[in-house]
């Protein structure tokens, strides 16, 4: 955000109304170097020398290579015509923006269209406009052109290149010293930072905080025990003393103490995030190490051991020694395996249980024999409810095979189907033309060209003439290459794929039966449903006449003895049930 420096701007006597913003990219720029004091008393000088007032300052203590150029604030000031600026001035362009020459066009051309005048105290930027029809007494957008602006392109791209070395070298060392186990970001909770001297020179390493290191250590011994709740262990946490806060990287010293609108508190969930952090055990883990532990150069709050124990084995951390470390993630591996359907029970989360409209589970059980009885149940609800698997993906089937689709979607579809092939074809075709006459014209043109060689007699000109030859053929021969291409392409013979695509939308209970694979069948039998069924929902054989309401409209029952009834309650026919327009 901009901001009015303390000090008043100082009025000059003049004829010009000026508006001036000063930049740094950081706050310990802004204190250790060109501070916006100093940008203030050259600009005040330079107003000084033109007799020009200034009527406001903008301070800016951010970087200007953002999308979102923190000069535009400024900007917006001056093109609002109540406030009479007449120009703009700024130490330097790379003061203005970093953001390259796109960035800088972008800024400029909101100045011009309020006629405000961008001025740099350098002199790299003029005012001074040429036309070059003014000979004629005309004048055009085209005509006019400042001479300068070449140069102040060419000083924006250097101020976005300079922006590109600087943070090339310091990201990049960054990274390195990361990799070497030192800290390059704000600490986090439990630590504080501290500037050491090192064989690397002197880097930042993390140390206790005198206060919150005792919340996280704490938290480990609790969680490890294993007598609370992540929960219970956050209350505890809070009644400590947890220091908490919403936006803790806008103060500027820990040790002040904290407002009650800045302090939060912790919950389980954010607890547990906490806990699962490797740095707490003296470990790197993060996008800069590739994501591979890395033993960092300073102790952690706790031992690996304990880390291990309060994370339950969740998220396990093993010396190999030598400075080998690896971190073992079986949460994310249950995640991935969790997010894949069982094959073994593919249908499961996709039934629900007709007693508490839960979706079932699927598992084995074990008989005293040693026989395995796989299931479908729902057990955790205070009710007890269990359908074998053979028995409920037999009831599947059926269901499936009960069904059809609707003849006025397959006649909709088969039309759609033939309106988009007709555009494919014609596209494809417009596509062969085109390559065709291209590969004729520049046939001609390989033949014009030997003709012209065989009648010049200067070698300069034979050899221009016999490159632009090689470039003939070379580009004759890419255009034979996609009109080979475009052959294997050619669109399929839709008479034959139709009658395909018919037979399977008109025995469809068939083609689903087909299906070997359990998961594709699982899939296909998902989209049959606008709402998931009941087990019971899917016994077709003891319906009494009535079909699931829930199923998609796109599909109808195939038996006279499944059309008769339609959502409990209420009865509907086909013909109102498939009534509504398809497409």
């Amino acid at each position: 955000m901009a901001q009015n420096l303390n000090k008043p701007a100082t009025a000059f006597s003049g004829s010009k109304n000026a508006v001036a913003a000063v930049r740094v990219s950081s706050v310990r720029q802004g204190i250790d170097g060109d501070s916006p004091e100093a940008q203030k008393e050259q600009i005040e000088r330079f107003a000084q020398s033109k007799g020009w007032a200034i009527k406001k300052y903008f301070v800016f203590l951010e970087s200007a290579s953002k999308e979102q150029q923190p000069m535009q604030e400024a900007i917006d000031y001056c093109k609002d015509p109540d406030n009479k600026v007449d120009c703009f001035i700024i130490k330097s362009i790379d003061r203005f923006t970093r953001g390259g020459s796109l960035s800088y066009d972008l800024l400029k051309t909101q100045l011009e269209a309020a006629r405000v005048s961008l001025i740099d105290i350098y002199g790299i930027i003029s005012s001074n406009e040429i036309n070059t029809l003014e000979h004629l007494g005309f004048e055009y957008k085209w005509s006019v052109y400042s001479p300068s602006k070449k140069s102040e392109i060419l000083e924006a791209e250097r101020s976005k290149d300079e922006l590109r070395d600087i943070m090339t070298r310091m990201v990049g060392a960054e990274i390195r010293y990361t990799k070497l186990g030192y800290w390059m970001r704000m600490p986090p909770y439990g630590y504080a930072s501290r500037r050491i001297e090192t064989a690397h020179g002197k880097r930042t390493i993390l140390e206790p905080h005198p206060v919150e290191a005792d919340h996280i250590i704490t938290a480990f011994k609790l969680r490890a025990a294993g007598q609370l709740s992540d929960s219970e262990i956050a209350t505890k946490l809070n009644e400590m003393g947890y220091l908490g806060h919403s936006k803790r990287g806008l103060r500027r010293s820990r040790s002040q103490p904290l407002s009650d609108n800045q302090r939060t508190k912790l919950s389980g969930k954010q607890l547990w995030r906490m806990l699962k952090n490797p740095i707490y055990a003296g470990i790197s883990c993060e996008k800069w190490t590739d994501y591979n532990p890395t033993k960092c150069a300073f102790d952690g709050l706790v031992s690996i051991d304990l880390f291990n124990r309060a994370n339950h084995g969740r998220r396990v951390l093993v010396d190999h020694g030598g400075g080998h470390i690896s971190l073992e993630d079986l949460e994310k591996q249950d995640n991935s395996r969790a997010s894949q359907r069982s094959p073994e029970f593919p249908y499961k989360k996709l039934i629900l249980c007709p007693k508490c409209k839960k979706p079932l589970h699927g598992s084995t059980s074990t008989g005293r024999s040693g026989k395995k009885y796989p299931a479908y149940h729902c057990y955790q609800r205070g009710h007890s409810f269990r359908v074998s698997k053979q028995e409920l993906e037999a009831r599947i089937d059926d269901f499936m095979g009960s069904l059809k689709l609707s003849d006025d979607y397959v006649d909709q579809y088969l039309k759609l189907i033939d309106e988009s092939w007709d555009e494919v074809r014609q596209q494809y075709q417009a596509k062969v033309d085109f390559l065709d006459n291209k590969a004729s014209e520049l046939q001609r043109e390989v033949s014009s060209t030997i003709d012209k060689i065989k009648v010049l007699s200067s070698p300069t000109a034979i050899k221009c003439m016999e490159d632009e030859l090689v470039r003939l053929e070379r580009e004759a021969a890419q255009v034979q290459a996609k009109r080979e291409e475009a052959e294997v392409q050619r669109p399929a013979d839709l008479a034959e794929t139709g009658r395909r695509l018919k037979h399977i939308f008109e025995h469809f209970d068939q083609a689903a039966k087909k299906l070997m694979c359990p998961a594709k069948k699982a899939r296909l039998f998902g989209l049959i449903f606008d709402r998931p069924p009941t087990a019971d929902d899917l016994d077709v054989r003891t319906a009494a006449g009535e079909v699931f309401a829930g199923v998609n409209l796109l599909f109808q029952p195939q038996t006279a003895a499944l059309v008769a009834s339609g959502a409990p309650g209420g009865t509907r026919t086909p013909d109102t049930r498939f009534r509504r327009p398809l497409l």
